[in-house]
């Protein structure tokens, strides 16, 4: 399977190998064609990502830090698809390797540094499509026992970024914007994070014991955006989160996938707006000149 990913008016072909990550690929090419919105990394340093709208574990799993420059990968534990173009700085994780661009890198390293400039400051907006005349073969969807209105909500908090962010980005009260935006930000990939962990012990762990953590976490964590952070748009859908939690009828499966997709797009939308690169540079001469005067 090949794809084609574009950003402004570059494009790179990228070429998947299908029999070493079948089922991942498989729910790829259901939801392209794509728009994406491209993220800088601020760990490993060298890699585009954007958020992957379907849950998979990892398949054929590899140390991220074999991955070669133009490596597409599927991270499965941040949500993230991902093309490097350069080696990495030191980071743990387990990924899957879906394939590799076809020439262009020099471009790819452009286009990463650009980002990691303008990251919160300017959008970067991209576009993943099946190559040439690809078609996807779409399974047929098993019923769900999720609640509509909370399918509808996940559906909407992927399309569109919750209006209550605006205004937090917008007020100057003291320490404002900064420090709602760093907790909200963190605080809803810690949920994400956790909501993969109760995932991994599903087969093990008691199902009412599985829930009651999710439960609390999607409670934790809209409490705090909903008190401390001023987003109670936002908060909404953790809260009808932790009352499907709470619902033994709902299929805890299906409901975890759910909640791992709205807190990782939650968590992307506020980290959109974090210029990431401006914050490291300023702790970075606020840190130096400490040392200076000691």
């Amino acid at each position: 399977m090949k794809l084609d990913f574009f950003a402004g008016n570059e494009s790179w072909r990228i070429a998947c190998k299908t029999a070493r990550a079948p089922r991942t690929l498989q729910s790829l090419a259901v939801t392209l064609p794509a728009a994406l919105q491209l993220h800088t990394p601020k760990i490993a340093g060298q890699h585009i990502y954007w958020h992957a709208p379907f849950v998979e574990d990892a398949e054929g799993g590899v140390d991220v830090m074999e991955a070669p420059p133009g490596a597409f990968l599927y991270w499965p534990a941040r949500q993230f698809l991902e093309l490097t173009f350069a080696p990495l700085q030191a980071e743990t994780a387990t990924v899957t390797l879906l394939g590799q661009i076809e020439g262009g890198l020099p471009a790819l390293q452009a286009l990463g540094l650009r980002l990691r400039e303008g990251h919160g400051v300017k959008a970067f907006d991209g576009r993943l499509v099946l190559a040439e005349s690809a078609q996807a073969q779409a399974a047929a969807a098993p019923g769900s026992s999720l609640p509509e209105a909370l399918v509808a909500r996940r559906r909407a908090l992927w399309q569109a970024s919750p209006p209550d962010i605006e205004g937090m980005l917008a007020s100057r009260a003291i320490m404002h914007p900064s420090g709602p935006l760093f907790l909200a930000e963190s605080e809803a990939r810690i949920l994400q994070e956790l909501l993969w962990w109760v995932r991994r012990g599903l087969s093990s762990e008691e199902p009412r014991v599985s829930r009651s953590i999710a439960a609390l976490a999607c409670n934790k964590a809209g409490t705090r955006l909903r008190d401390f952070c001023h987003l109670g748009e936002s908060a909404e859908i953790l809260f009808a989160l932790e009352a499907a939690f709470r619902r033994p009828e709902i299929a805890l499966v299906e409901l975890i996938d759910e909640a791992i997709l709205c807190a990782g797009r939650l968590a992307a939308w506020l980290d959109l707006r974090i210029p990431w690169s401006a914050v490291n540079s300023a702790v970075r001469t606020a840190l130096d000149g400490s040392a200076a005067a000691a």
